[in-house]
């Protein structure tokens, strides 16, 4: 039976801009100087919208949220596989925030960045290697 090309369309759109946070993440890390705080708020989107895609793609509802917890219990709920990566993807959940406003100067140091972007892809390919081929980007 062929998939519903809308529910295709949704969980498609969800991985695309997930891989674009992605991209958008390591062109932060190569920039000179490197633009640590904007890198792993993509991070964090990342992460967020491949777990978006998951439940999309399972027809779970979830509210408008960056906590990556909230959204990935909804998803470990699916599939108890996911734990692990569920674990590893909470601690980016400040980043939705933590750099983003004004305030005391604070960054995020290199290793700190490139640990984030090791998790959000990560995310990213767990996600998409549960999702069936015709909803990768």
């Amino acid at each position: 039976m062929p998939h519903d090309p809308a529910r295709i369309a949704e969980t498609r759109g969800w991985l695309i801009r997930a891989a674009t946070d992605i991209r958008a993440a390591e062109h932060d890390l190569a920039a000179t100087p490197p633009i640590l705080s904007d890198a792993v708020f993509h991070c964090q989107q990342a992460a967020e919208k491949a777990f978006k895609a998951f439940l999309t793609w399972r027809d779970t509802p979830f509210r408008k949220t960056h906590s990556l917890e909230e959204i990935g219990e909804q998803c470990i709920d699916g599939d108890s596989s996911l734990r692990e990566i569920v674990d590893k993807a909470v601690p980016l959940t400040e980043y939705a925030w933590k750099f983003r406003y004004p305030g005391p100067p604070e960054e995020p140091d290199r290793a700190e960045a490139q640990e984030a972007l090791m998790a959000a892809r990560e995310v990213y390919e767990a996600v998409v290697s549960r999702l069936p081929r015709d909803t990768t980007p």
